[in-house]
Order: structure tokens, then sequence, then C-alpha cells
């Protein structure tokens, strides 16, 4: 297994630490640098939202580990192809941590058909294109929120074009970074085992503070 979550489960049983420097790894294990597309028809309609995500140096060594089968130096689309494919399997079980809403209407997206793996700089970035069960006119104030409500994956943003809206002529996106929260949660946060992938209850709501969102509006 070498889903995000499989890989902490195999470094735990090990005895090894891959996404810290410390035995005492702390929430969160995974870090991503994303960015998302929002895409529109000719009808100002959503009809889907790629993602691309960019993992940390570490979960990349690890998880392209014996990937390299014609021992060239590099990661090809087919040998990449198997981990894209466990990866967005093992996502789908978390909803792909991506929550899109139409004023108070959570909008229902399907699996997707399209995703692959690209490997640069010592660093995996996942690409997938969620499609909308159906077109979605924005109508109201939306949201779009990409974060892990278990805090077991750290998702950053960039200040510019973090969030892209192709095809809207009259929508725009304005991102709110995640919040901080307070040193003592934070300290209990670094305290929790690595094999622990669920946050107690008491956490879950102090996390949700960490969440990035956009605020997409129309007129």
């Amino acid at each position: 297994m070498r889903s995000m979550r499989g890989i902490v489960a195999l470094a735990a049983i090990n005895g090894v630490v891959f996404f810290t420097g410390s035995p005492a790894a702390a929430h969160p294990h995974v870090f991503v640098d994303a960015t998302a597309e929002i895409r529109f028809d000719a009808e100002q309609r959503v009809v889907e939202i790629q993602n691309a995500w960019k993992f940390d140096p570490a979960f990349s060594a690890y998880a392209t580990q014996g990937l390299d089968t014609d021992g060239d130096g590099n990661f090809s689309e087919a040998e990449l192809k198997p981990l894209a494919q466990e990866n967005v399997e093992s996502l789908r079980d978390f909803g792909f941590f991506s929550y899109f809403t139409i004023g108070s209407d959570l909008v229902a997206l399907l699996p997707p058909k399209k995703y692959w793996l690209e490997y640069q700089d010592e660093r995996l970035t996942l690409f997938f294109v969620l499609p909308l069960e159906k077109p979605a006119a924005i109508v109201a104030p939306a949201m779009l929120e990409i974060f892990d409500r278990e805090y077991f994956v750290e998702f950053g943003f960039p200040e510019q074009k973090g969030l892209v809206l192709t095809g809207a002529a009259t929508c725009v996106a304005r991102h709110h970074p995640p919040e901080s929260i307070d040193p003592a949660t934070m300290a209990i946060l670094g305290s929790l085992p690595q094999e622990q992938r669920e946050l107690p209850s008491d956490l879950v709501q102090a996390v949700s503070a960490l969440a990035n969102y956009f605020a997409i509006t129309c007129r």
C-alpha cells in the first residue's frame, strides 16, 4: 500500500519515520502544495474541478521506491500509472478531501476518470479531474474547500492563482487561508502517535480553522 495513509501505517509498523525528522511524529504526516481549477461550460455552469497536488519530498521518495523498473533513473507515465490508480482509489474513501458548495447545498462530485502522476525535482504531483454529477450554475455564493478534516494531510496553496476559474465570464474567487490555532492545541497534535490516523473528537473542531477554502461569486 503506497497511498498517503497506507505509507504512514507501514512506517509505524516498521519503526521508520518518513515524513518527519523525529520519531515523535505529529499530525500532519503528509504535506501537499496544491492548486485547483474550476471549469465552466458555455452556459456558465461548473462542470469539473481539476486538482494538482505536489507531495513533499519524503513522501515522494518513499512512494516511488521500486517503481523505476527500467533503471533509467526516471519515472515514466507507465511506471507511475499503478501508483496513481492506488492513490485515487484510496482518496475516494475520503471524498478526495474536496467539498464544493453552492449556497448551503453540497454539490455531488464523481470519481475521476482522468488522473495521472508526474515526477519532477524529486517530487510527485498527482493530477485528477473531478466531474460534477451534473453541471451547476453558481446562483448563490459558492465555496471550494480542500482539506483533510482529520489533519492527516496538510494542504497549502500559493497566494496567487491557487484557484483558477476557466470559462467563467463573470465570476471571481477569493482565497481564505488557514487561521492559526493556539499553541496548546498544536502541542496536542504534535504528541499524537504516528499510527493514529483519526483525530479525537475534541480536536476535530479545533483543526477546522486550518482549512483552506475559496469563496466564489458570480454576477
